[in-house]
């Protein structure tokens, strides 16, 4: 398991530095001035090469590359004596930096990673992905729990009703929902349910998860969150009820499985003590899976629905050119996603335990 665990984490650290190197020079060779982005194209020369020059663009790509990485770093190696690498002493805005190792003028500091300013409203990068990381794991979350909760039931019900009517038309339903692009669904939804059918449902068309009113102020708005979660959920939903349909299907046709039933046990507790718990390892390790692709799938759905979350503030940064913002949230998502995938490798291997022979 241990050898396994450091195999996966290194092959994380590959993946995610992979991901460091192609976002760094997608977004340096867009064209664009980051110091007209913040001043206005009405700019002075002498304020943009003050703003190129704190931010680096006076130097040659491969400096700057070097710095971009030794911000993101949790270790990096900073020049004491120069007056900017005080900003990670600074909590209020970067954290506590803590010095590990002094050597010479340098020193070899512990600290959060950092991911810059925004171009537009110079606030931390970190800040504002924060705020809205909550909103898009709630979505997330809800989505799958959708999704799982739903996809299992309609799996066994499938796998009982084997070659019945409504077997059939769960699997068209399924196909359909994997087939179905979700920024077209998600367009289609918004529209029904928070349009057309809006005096039955009572739902809206867009909505975050927290209003203000000016009455009376902040509201927390649970019902905006259903359509962005069931539009999310759909295809993770489909994918589920086909796994668990196919997994049901082969244990019902097991030697223990036919013994239960012979010993004149009910229908309820064979499904459910005997056939299901031994179907759901790969549906366990399928819903785990997901969360991931869930959190980087989100982006279209928010945008559609209003849903403040980081696919939003991502394509929201991206109409106004505000790049830090863009490949702050490129990074913590791909972070998050390598993070997920570690963990349902091991849970794999712990339901699994060929998987720790590989």
């Amino acid at each position: 398991m241990l050898k396994l665990l450091v195999n996966k984490i290194f092959y994380g650290f590959l993946v995610t530095l992979g991901v460091v190197i192609v976002v760094f020079f997608l977004f340096t060779v867009l064209p664009g001035d980051p110091a007209r982005m913040m001043l206005g194209q009405r700019a002075d020369l002498v304020s943009v090469e003050i703003i190129n020059r704190e931010l680096g663009k006076d130097q040659p790509i491969f400096k700057q590359f070097l710095k971009y990485a030794n911000d993101l770093s949790p270790l990096c190696i900073l020049d004491t004596k120069n007056p900017d690498s005080r900003i990670y002493f600074d909590k209020e805005k970067y954290g506590r930096g803590v010095e590990l190792i002094q050597f010479s003028s340098r020193a070899l500091i512990m600290k959060a990673p950092y991911l810059g300013r925004s171009y537009q409203s110079r606030e931390s990068v970190s800040a504002i992905l924060l705020d809205a990381l909550p909103g898009t794991a709630i979505l997330a979350i809800a989505s799958l729990i959708f999704a799982a909760f739903f996809g299992i039931i309609l799996g066994v019900w499938s796998a009982l009703r084997y070659q019945k009517w409504d077997d059939h038309l769960t699997m068209i339903v399924s196909v359909l929902g994997m087939s179905v692009p979700s920024f077209f669904a998600g367009i289609v939804i918004a529209w029904l349910f928070g349009f057309v059918w809006h005096d039955y449902t009572g739902l809206e068309m867009t909505g975050s998860l927290y209003e203000v009113d000016p009455f009376t102020g902040m509201e927390l708005k649970w019902k905006n969150l259903i359509l962005p979660a069931f539009t999310l959920g759909i295809r993770p939903l489909a994918v589920i009820v086909q796994l668990t349909r196919s997994s049901m299907l082969e244990v019902l046709e097991m030697d223990y499985v036919r013994t239960a039933k012979a010993k004149g046990l009910s229908p309820l507790v064979v499904v459910v003590r005997h056939a299901l718990r031994n179907a759901l390892n790969p549906v366990i390790t399928a819903i785990s899976g997901w969360l991931g692709s869930l959190l980087a799938g989100a982006v279209f759905i928010e945008y559609i629905f209003g849903w403040k979350g980081v696919g939003k503030v991502t394509v929201d940064a991206l109409e106004h050119y505000d790049f830090p913002v863009v490949m702050g949230s490129v990074l913590m998502v791909s972070f998050f996603f390598v993070i997920i995938n570690i963990l349902v490798d091991i849970l794999y291997a712990r339901l699994d335990p060929r998987v720790r022979m590989q």
